[in-house]
C-alpha cells in the first residue's frame, strides 16, 4: 500500500530490478524489511525530491545501503576509538546482534535507519534523527510510510519536506562512486 502511494506520489514508473535477497540477508544475518525490497525493485537507489537519498543495492555505488553498513561497522567498533560510537546510544548493527542499519538520509543531515534485533527478526522501527534538531526519533512503521510522509506530510515534523514545495520526483543514483 504505502510503496503504491509513493510510486504515485512520484509519477515513477517501477523499474523491476531484480535481487538477491537471500545473499544480502545472509550476510546481514536477518531477514530486510519487505517493503523495502520492494521500494528497491521499483526505485533503485537515488534521490527523491533533489534531497532525499534513497540507499540501495547497487554494488559499489554511492547509493548502495550495504556497501554504506560495511564501512560504518568496523569503524562503529573500532577499540581505538574507545567507547564512542556515531550513533550513540545505539551501535552499527553487527550479525547476530541488536543495531542500526542506516537506509536513507538527507541533503541537511538527517539520517533514517532501522533498528534492527536478530532475536526479533521481523521488526524494522525506523529511527531518524535531524540535523540540529537532536536526539533520535523512533516511529513504529514501515519504511515506505515513512519515506512518504516525509515526501507529501507537512506535519510529519522534524522530517517532513512537503511544506519546501519541492517536486516530488525521483532521480536514480549515478552509479558514480563518490
Amino acid at each position: 500500500m504505502w510503496v503504491q502511494r509513493v510510486i504515485e506520489l512520484t509519477g515513477w514508473e517501477p523499474l523491476g530490478i531484480s535481487v538477491d535477497w537471500a545473499a544480502i540477508e545472509g550476510e546481514l544475518g536477518v531477514p530486510l524489511p519487505a517493503d523495502y525490497k520492494e521500494l528497491y525493485e521499483v526505485f533503485g537507489g537515488g534521490v527523491f525530491s533533489d534531497s532525499v537519498y534513497f540507499l540501495g543495492r547497487d554494488e559499489g555505488r554511492a547509493f548502495d545501503f550495504l556497501t554504506q553498513w560495511r564501512v560504518s561497522l568496523p569503524v562503529d567498533q573500532d577499540s581505538k576509538r574507545g567507547e564512542v560510537s556515531a550513533v550513540e546510544p545505539y551501535a552499527i548493527y553487527a550479525p547476530g546482534g541488536k543495531g542500526l542499519v542506516e537506509w536513507g538520509s538527507t541533503e541537511w543531515a538527517d539520517e533514517y535507519f532501522w533498528l534492527i534485533d536478530a532475536e526479533r527478526p521481523g521488526e524494522y522501527p525506523v529511527l531518524a534523527r535531524a540535523h540540529g534538531v537532536g536526539g533520535w526519533h523512533r516511529f513504529a512503521m514501515s519504511t515506505s510510510e515513512f519515506l512518504y510522509r516525509i515526501l507529501a506530510d507537512t506535519d510529519f515534523q522534524p522530517f517532513g519536506i512537503a511544506q519546501y514545495d519541492l517536486d516530488t520526483t525521483f532521480k536514480p543514483g549515478s552509479g558514480d562512486d563518490e
